[in-house]
């Protein structure tokens, strides 16, 4: 066991997943941190916006009521990172095959810069009522795609099921600017998946660097706390115990 507390109160984990997924593809760290005796959440992540899926967010931070570790998957990193800016309770940050965005900058530019990601092969363009009346646009991905581009060291009844349950992003999410970054004032860790052909570990690596981040790779592909949550659970509990024996910044 481990001291999972900061400063003498218990720091809980607050996992934000991605496009395409929904709070149970953290099952695995889950179960895994909970044997630990740590406190974590998985909170849904609306995938209507960066603006307001950062905002809910940021509302589900500012109420856990006691010193945050915020975990964010891919499209969840950039929502962390924004969402954390204000709030004081966030102390250390987790980027999992995640985007790391500097202010100004958009997610769907920084896409266009990786080499390793493929993702723009495999995605379906709808349209979807949004709540002005005017039809706005939403991804999802192609079945026949998804388990070579998210889930390679998945079976492929494993991802059939992630294909039919998928949760579709708003095209807003790549396309507006990203706000000011909280890793700019707070400690970071990143887990780069070395088969990350979604987000696209080259763009990961340097996004991570960019931020100072303490990178770990993990042998995976861009679902891999799915497919190793052991590994990035590891990160995880690297992130608390480093927080735990932090003194007063």
């Amino acid at each position: 066991m481990f001291d999972t507390t900061r400063r003498g109160r218990a720091v809980t984990v607050v996992l934000v997943h991605g496009a395409f997924a929904d709070s149970s593809c953290w099952s695995g760290v889950i179960e895994r941190l909970q044997a630990c005796r740590v406190q974590v959440t998985a909170t849904a992540n609306p995938l209507r916006g960066l603006d307001f899926d950062s905002a809910y967010v940021r509302s589900v931070l500012e109420q856990i009521g006691g010193p945050v570790l915020a975990v964010g998957h891919a499209y969840g990193g950039a929502v962390i990172s924004n969402a954390a800016t204000d709030v004081d309770e966030v102390v250390g940050l987790v980027f999992v095959a995640a985007f790391v965005p500097d202010e100004g900058e958009r997610l769907g530019e920084l896409s266009a810069q990786s080499t390793d990601s493929i993702l723009s092969s495999v995605l379906v363009a709808q349209p979807y009522p949004s709540p002005n009346g005017v039809p706005d646009v939403e991804f999802t991905v192609d079945p026949a795609g998804l388990r070579e581009v998210l889930a390679g060291d998945l079976s492929s009844g494993e991802t059939a099921i992630m294909a039919a349950t998928q949760r579709p992003i708003s095209e807003l999410a790549f396309g507006e600017p990203s706000g000011r970054p909280a890793w700019k004032r707070l400690p970071s860790w990143a887990a780069v998946a070395t088969a990350d052909k979604a987000t696209g570990t080259d763009l990961v690596r340097s996004m991570a660097r960019r931020a100072s981040a303490e990178i770990t790779d993990i042998a995976g592909s861009h679902f891999v706390m799915i497919s190793r949550p052991e590994a990035v659970t590891d990160v995880i509990v690297k992130a608390l115990t480093a927080l735990s024996q932090a003194t007063d910044r």
